[in-house]
Formats: structure tokens, sequence, C-alpha cells
């Protein structure tokens, strides 16, 4: 995790530090120690997890061993099981008794359930942002819009995660429904382990679908608004592995095929 989120001074966190084992068997990258630092070591903890859940570092299914996060970490059990619930709650992580915690391993029919309603529930915000027309978060939208992306494929994932979250927070704060809102942030947390390791490659794509939003909700034209939120989800569906990626293939051709029927109709 960031070097920023892992350096401070010893005090105050002494007898946490000293509760905890700090030497153990390591996996992957070096971790930096936790067991310094100023914030809630709960938090540093998941957020340093979910890192390596996102990135890939962690695959789906991999078991989460409370004994060797913390000796990784440098910090004691308990903020990691604090940690290892947080992220359960996410969606990121799976809690199973006797068998401990895992890394969210979705079946295709599970990815294909979730897009859907996902997929539905982003169209949905749009549509509001657009008709809402309220003018603090259209110049918030308009600004975002204007300062265009920062990321490319070869920015840190979680750079383009970050950006990615601002860009669905600010529809949804400009749709403003708050139930709505909730139950889309959800979606997306459960999402990002299933998303985020195949962002980068695809962050260009994102940003054009991105400003084509936007533009379609500052324009105030609720019906393309959705149709292209709706659309930008089951595109990123369509960047996933093979694996994953065909059970969602029919549905979302089916979505992007309907409008152009409904042209030839008209």
């Amino acid at each position: 995790m960031a070097r920023s989120a892992t350096r401070a001074i010893r005090a105050g966190q002494a007898g946490l530090a000293a509760a905890g084992p700090t030497a153990g068997p390591t996996t992957g990258a070096r971790i930096e120690k936790l067991g310094d630092a100023h914030s809630p070591l709960t938090k540093l903890a998941a957020d340093a997890i979910r890192k390596r859940i996102l990135d890939g570092t962690l695959a789906p299914g991999e078991r989460l061993v409370e004994a060797q996060l913390s000796a990784e970490l440098g910090i004691s059990r308990m903020p990691v099981r604090e940690a290892l619930r947080t992220l359960a709650a996410e969606g990121v992580v799976t809690i199973e008794p006797r068998r401990g915690a895992a890394v969210t391993a979705y079946t295709p029919e599970q990815v294909q359930e979730l897009v859907e309603v996902r997929a539905t529930l982003e169209a949905l915000n749009a549509r509001l942002a657009a008709r809402r027309r309220d003018p603090a978060q259209h110049a918030r939208l308009a600004q975002m819009l204007a300062a265009g992306s920062k990321v490319s494929s070869r920015s840190d994932l979680m750079q383009v995660h970050r950006e990615n979250t601002e860009f669905h927070e600010a529809i949804a704060q400009a749709a403003s429904n708050s139930v709505l809102r909730e139950l889309v942030r959800m979606l997306r947390e459960r999402t990002a382990v299933i998303f985020a390791p195949h962002a980068p490659r695809r962050a260009a794509q994102t940003w054009a679908e991105h400003g084509a939003i936007l533009r379609a909700v500052l324009d105030g034209d609720a019906e393309l608004a959705a149709l292209l939120a709706q659309r930008h989800v089951y595109s990123a569906a369509q960047a996933l592995p093979p694996g994953l990626r065909a059970a969602s293939a029919d549905t979302h051709a089916h979505a992007t095929a309907r409008p152009a029927a409904r042209r030839r109709r008209a």
C-alpha cells in the first residue's frame, strides 16, 4: 500500500505493535509494516488487503489466513480479523464457518446476475441525474468533463479505481436518490473484485464512455444517459476473461441491439 499510509511515529502504538507478531511467512511482494501507523489499524489493514485483492496479487478463492496476514502487516490478529469482516461486508471477501476467509470468487452465472442488476441501476442513476438539473451538481459534472481523465493503461490500478469511483459517486450525487446511491455503491463494491484487475488496460475506453455519459447528463438527455450508462457496465463485462465474460455476452448483445431495432421499426 502507499508509503504515506504506513509511515508514522511509534507514539501510542507501541503496545499494539508489541502485542502482535512482527515476523512470519510472506507471500508475493513485501508489505510495509502497519503497526506504527497513526490511522486506525483496521482501516489500514482493510486498505492493504483490498489493494492486493483488486490488483490480482491475491486471486479469487485464495485463502486469507489471519496469522499470516498479521505477520506480513506487522500488527496483531484482531485488526486483521476486523478488516476481513469489513471486506466481507463489501463482498470482496467471503467468510465461511470452520473454513475461514477467502477472496470472493464469483461463478459466471453470478457475474451475469451482478452485471444485469448493476447495469439497470446505473442506468437509473444516469437518467435521474439528467432529469434533476441541480445547478451545483451539474457544475461539478461539467468540471469533471472539462478536466478529463488523468489515467491511462500505464496508470496505477488504485488510481484507476479511485477515478472510476469518483465518477460514479458524482453521477449518484447528481441523481439525488439516497436509496439508489447506497444500492449502487454496494454493487460497485461487490463487483470491484471482478472488474478492477482488468480496469487499467481499458482506461482510455472507460474515460470515453464516462465522457459520453457526462455529456448526455449535462444536455438533459435522460434516455441517452441511461442507455450509455447501461452499455458502459456491459462494455466492462465484455473485457473480462472468457470464463467470466461468456455468461454476460448474450445479455450485452441484447441490451445494445434493442435501440437499433427500435430505430429500424421507427
